[in-house]
């Protein structure tokens, strides 16, 4: 009987990709929502007939969305095969998350209770994730793969 010679994704490993289809879904869930206002005719008229700075964030706000939504399929991905490349790019994803809480926390227009929630969860997600992916013998053997 051959047995595999990496280690499967399982344990802790489940915690971190729970997390990271979690974001996929809320950055899917959020690109819904930029979409909607092209659907509704008041909310696109709204929208075009507004400053173009207003045009402008939204856009920004849209493309934003997307990125995060593709690098967060795509990390997922290799996360799923096992790649040798997802420690660093779990971390710089981690790290992105936690930029993208700052912005909401001094840009967005939500309650403060809110923001400093979605802060805080980024950031003890990227305390506690960081250095597990640079210390833990886990992950080093079940990401082998190139």
């Amino acid at each position: 009987m051959a047995s595999d010679s990496k280690t499967r994704i399982a344990g802790l490993l489940l915690i971190p990709l729970a997390w990271l289809i979690m974001t996929m879904l809320t950055s899917a869930l959020v690109i819904a929502m930029y979409l909607s206002a092209l659907m509704n005719p008041e909310l696109r008229n709204a929208l075009f007939n507004n400053t173009q700075a207003f045009t402008f964030q939204w856009s920004v706000s849209l493309i934003v969305s997307l990125l995060v939504w593709a690098y967060s399929v795509w990390v997922t991905w290799i996360f799923c095969k096992r790649s040798r490349k997802l420690p660093r790019h779990y971390i710089i994803w981690l790290l992105i998350t936690v930029l993208l809480a700052i912005k909401t926390f001094a840009f967005s227009p939500v309650s403060d209770a809110a923001a400093i929630r979605t802060l805080l969860i980024a950031l003890l997600a990227a305390a506690v994730l960081v250095p597990y992916f640079k210390r833990s013998e886990r992950v080093k053997n079940t990401f082998t793969e190139s």
